[in-house]
């Protein structure tokens, strides 16, 4: 399996998604917390690159609700089982890959286990870069385990139980084994912080989140220059 198949796979995943994600129990709860870094404040306009079946714009609904969320995913199917569900006025799901979204400009960009999954992330960033107001936030929430041997080890111990409990929730083993590996052989938090100053963010930082996946998911927050600085 590789990268551009992902989105097909996830449209076949969509109806098991939920009870999956649902067996993690602090799964949302780190989303919440990675959602919290974009510093969100009423009248903002928020981008959602990603959302699959609506854990993340769940997320940002929680950290700041009355904002403008548009939630983009390339998986139709994730995007049927989050349009189900209930949501405010100011939520809006557009099916779209993160490379060619259009829809204007925004004051924060969130993505959850986005990144890692791109065939290519640089001009995906690039392109994040180049929708977001001058000092605007981008918030990654993604897997990375390279830099620790701890997180490898917790990374790849967890594993085995996703990977049959997916393959039994969905009927397809190959995205599970998929992302097992796809996290293997992904950045590591420093490099991951290095790529985002390659393409053009300031103020890189990241930070574990604690619980079961610690050392195995991050919270990585950088932004864009103001007006006129470089």
């Amino acid at each position: 399996m590789n990268k551009l198949e992902v989105p097909g796979k996830f449209d076949r995943a969509a109806r098991g998604y939920d009870f999956l994600v649902g067996l993690n129990p602090g799964y949302h709860q780190a989303l919440r917390r990675s959602a919290m870094a974009l510093g969100l404040k009423p009248g903002m306009r928020v981008l959602d690159l990603g959302c699959g079946t609506g854990a993340s714009t769940a997320a940002l609904v929680a950290a700041a609700p009355g904002v403008e969320i548009v939630a983009v995913d390339a998986s139709e199917g994730m995007l049927e089982r989050a349009r189900r569900k209930r949501w405010p006025r100011t939520v809006r799901f557009v099916h779209s890959r993160a490379e060619d979204v259009d829809e204007g400009r925004f004051d924060a960009v969130f993505a959850a286990y986005l990144v890692r999954n791109l065939p290519d992330p640089d001009p995906a960033l690039r392109k994040i870069g180049s929708m977001l107001k001058p000092g605007g936030t981008l918030v990654l929430h993604e897997y990375s385990v390279r830099d620790s041997l701890l997180g490898t080890a917790v990374w790849t111990a967890l594993c085995g139980f996703i990977v049959p409990a997916g393959w039994l929730a969905t009927g397809d083993r190959s995205l599970y084994t998929y992302l097992w590996r796809s996290v293997m052989d992904f950045d590591g938090a420093s490099a991951l912080r290095d790529r985002l100053r390659r393409n053009g963010f300031n103020g890189v930082r990241s930070a574990p989140l604690p619980g079961l996946q610690l050392g195995v998911v991050h919270t990585f927050r950088g932004h864009v220059p103001e007006q006129g600085q470089r």
